[in-house]
């Protein structure tokens, strides 16, 4: 596999994603990187690190994409950044799969222009896994789609459980939908409306699931609308990194804080390997016709291996191209 990644994404930029790179490279045999970006900072910060220089190659970007930025001007006046010259690499075949760790926006708005939505599919979802008491579980959408119809989570449940087949290798993946109460009767008028048309797939549909309960295990996909997804993601992300914060904070207050802490960090260290995004590496957006994967803007290297992994997972397996056929051998044909 040979995946594109955006040289110039995030928020430590080139440094990180270079290191990821040649990590990947370094641990996994079947897997190659094209970095893309500035050319010569690339080779600059390639500099005498070890790596087998056939495997990572460089495809000159001369423009970045800022944070800040529109993703509609950033498209139309920037055909030259890191970010539409990596999903042209996939469009052209050049690559197998991109992943960035740049304006999110962006990547989806290159993505649908590019490479085109799945046969079938009306909106793409970002579909991130999340840690659960036992295993994980995804969620999606978390970004892509905040203005949803009742169809579009039912294909967001579609495109969840497939991807939890082909790449987790779960064989019958339980589906929630994420709402304010587990009765049927309860949440909005999208939520109620969902569940009668996921209800009546072929989806192994577990019912509704409150907030509470989504990392009990549950489920292994949790649907909802991209809005609710990102602030639940958000919330979980920050939630998580205080619960770890304040619990040093009291180890340390105690008077055998230091002996405490000594005898707790195994436990402390597996927690936040747990709840770390860097072990999860990117979220694939689901419902493009090929492989893109956002990442964290604050990804380290080890997250952008993960993500360059994650890639190459998807794209070997054409979770794309199974996509279609989930959605087509589930949802009523046109005309009955």
């Amino acid at each position: 596999m040979r995946i594109a990644l955006d040289a110039m994404g995030g928020d430590n930029a080139p440094a990180v994603n270079i290191e990821g790179a040649v990590l990947t490279v370094n641990e996994y045999r079947d897997i190659d990187v094209v970095l893309v970006g500035d050319e010569a900072l690339i080779r600059q910060g390639l500099g005498h690190k070890k790596y087998d220089a056939d495997r990572i190659s460089i495809t000159h970007a001369s423009q970045v994409v800022d944070m800040h930025e529109s993703a509609a001007a950033s498209i139309r006046k920037k055909r030259d950044s890191s970010i539409k010259i990596g999903v042209g690499l996939v469009k052209s075949g050049k690559a197998d799969g991109f992943v960035s760790a740049g304006h999110s926006g962006v990547i989806m708005a290159a993505s649908l222009l590019m490479l085109k939505k799945c046969r079938g599919v009306d909106r793409p979802a970002i579909a991130t896994l999340m840690p659960a008491i036992k295993g994980r579980f995804m969620m999606l959408d978390v970004g892509a789609t905040v203005d949803c119809k009742p169809e579009n989570l039912l294909q967001f449940a579609l495109m969840g459980s497939t991807y939890c087949k082909l790449v987790l290798g779960i064989t019958n993946p339980k589906v929630a939908l994420l709402s304010i109460g587990e009765e049927d009767i309860k949440g909005n008028e999208l939520t109620k409306e969902a569940f009668g048309l996921i209800k009546a797939s072929k989806l192994n549909f577990t019912g509704n699931i409150e907030g509470k309960d989504i990392f009990r295990g549950k489920a292994d996909v949790v649907v909802c609308d991209g809005f609710i997804g990102n602030i639940a993601l958000k919330i979980s992300e920050g939630l998580a990194e205080t619960i770890l914060k304040m619990l040093k904070q009291e180890i340390s207050s105690l008077s055998t804080g230091k002996i405490g802490y000594f005898m707790m960090k195994p436990a402390i260290k597996n927690f936040k390997k747990r709840t770390d995004y860097d072990e999860y590496g990117g979220a694939p957006l689901l419902g493009i016709n090929g492989a893109s994967i956002i990442s964290h803007g604050r990804s380290s290297s080890k997250a952008i291996k993960n993500a360059l992994k994650v890639a190459a997972d998807y794209a070997m397996r054409k979770v794309y191209e199974e996509i279609s056929v989930a959605i087509e051998d589930n949802l009523p044909k046109k005309g009955n």
